[in-house]
């Protein structure tokens, strides 16, 4: 909709449209709900937990999985069960890369 909006501006930029405050209303409402939907989706989006397997973690952290396993010991890095599979969260593993 907006488009044909803005192609009509172009065509005829000293146009005048009468609108009631009624539709007035519901199309800032639209329009502020599906610019607020598209953010929630980007900040989801953006939040989403990645979760690595003993494999990957080590080779994002040039350690070997025995240096994984003593840092769980430790309570330094500890993974997650998934499925019955150890996972280590992304946001784990950048807080330890980060220090």
């Amino acid at each position: 909709m907006a488009t044909v909006l803005y192609e009509l501006l172009n065509e005829s930029p000293n146009i005048k449209i009468e609108i009631s405050l009624a539709n007035l209303i519901e199309a800032i409402d639209y329009s502020v709900k599906s610019t607020r939907d598209e953010l929630e989706a980007q900040i989801r989006d953006s939040h989403q937990e990645q979760y690595l397997s003993p494999d990957r973690a080590a080779e994002l952290l040039d350690v070997t999985k025995p240096t994984l396993w003593r840092w769980d010991k430790n309570d330094y890095l500890k993974p997650v069960s998934i499925g019955g599979k150890r996972r280590y969260r992304y946001s784990d593993l950048k807080r330890i890369l980060e220090k």
